[in-house]
């Protein structure tokens, strides 16, 4: 997780620099969940280009015991067009969606934040949970789910891997308003997180809105909040930022700034100790792709994996 979330940092970072090729993203919506396809590359010492399909089915747990998210990713040599490896996405999606968070919450949460309620203890959360360990100080945690035998066993699970005490909560205020540090990772199409769910100074990172039918943060809280964004133009079209424009109490203007412009130090906007701050995380294939070049490059070192051509 260190790994990864150090490999996003230094992609935020790129962007900046003119050393990305620029992220894409397209969409499609059908019965019961969608599909997304995302690309970006990263030109530094050794050029990346990757694009990933992934399928969100909320309802597969519970129907047919399949994962919500599945799909496969494609990494490529960006000096000549070589398929290099093709991955599971899932797997890749879950530590850079949560390195993702763990570096916002470097830059912009408060140096001893310690409490961090979880809110939707699916595949996500555990990863979410270990990647702020691995940057503030976490000594406790609430977990937060619609389901409260699922929440239980995250609490349990993630007590006995991160040796930190970790409870259920029945109700999001129940953690949310005692703590530090607050990450919605759920598939909600509505808000689940207002004003009167986080203390000043809180730390949000918003997780689950990554299409234009999905919220999970009240938009007076949004406007009220300083927010900042993955990536202004995505956030604007299917983030919780979407939903604030929508309503009229916010426009783009007012997000502070977008994370790669944090990282480098193009931004040097910086929190109060009392403001609270939004994180809108839509998700960005300059993750992917920085994530996916470390398992690939680990993996040829470690001669892992199935060696293949296709034109064979």
């Amino acid at each position: 997780m260190r790994d990864c979330i150090a490999a996003v940092e230094a992609a935020f970072a790129a962007v900046t620099n003119d050393t990305t090729i620029p992220a894409g993203v397209l969409g499609s919506q059908v019965a019961d969940g969608g599909f997304h396809v995302k690309t970006a590359g990263l030109l530094s010492d050794t050029p990346y280009f990757a694009a990933k399909i992934n399928a969100n089915f909320p309802q597969n747990p519970s129907r047919s015991g399949r994962p919500t998210i599945q799909g496969i990713l494609v990494l490529c040599d960006a000096t000549n067009g070589d398929p290099l490896a093709v991955m599971d996405s899932a797997e890749v999606t879950r530590l850079r969606t949560a390195a993702a968070t763990a570096v916002a919450a470097k830059y912009l949460s408060r140096i001893d934040a310690s409490t961090v309620t979880i809110c939707g203890c699916g595949l996500q959360a555990a990863a979410q949970l270990e990647a702020l360990c691995a940057v503030r100080p976490i000594m406790r945690a609430f977990a937060h789910d619609l389901d409260p035998e699922r929440a239980s066993a995250f609490a349990s699970e993630m007590h006995s891997a991160l040796r930190i005490d970790v409870g259920p909560v029945s109700t999001i205020a129940e953690g949310s308003t005692r703590s530090d540090i607050v990450v919605t990772c759920t598939p909600s199409t509505r808000p689940i997180l207002g004003l009167d769910d986080v203390g000043e100074g809180a730390f949000i990172a918003a997780v689950g809105a990554d299409s234009e039918h999905k919220q999970e943060i009240d938009v007076h809280l949004m406007a009220r909040a300083a927010v900042v964004a993955d990536v202004l133009s995505q956030c604007a079209a299917i983030g919780d930022l979407h939903h604030a424009i929508e309503a009229g109490v916010m426009s783009a203007s007012d997000v502070r700034a977008e994370l790669a412009d944090i990282v480098s130090g193009a931004s040097r906007w910086s929190r109060s100790e009392r403001e609270i701050v939004v994180f809108d995380s839509t998700g960005t294939a300059l993750e992917d792709v920085a994530a996916a070049a470390m398992v690939y490059e680990r993996a040829v070192a470690e001669r892992i994996g199935t060696r293949f051509d296709f034109a064979r």
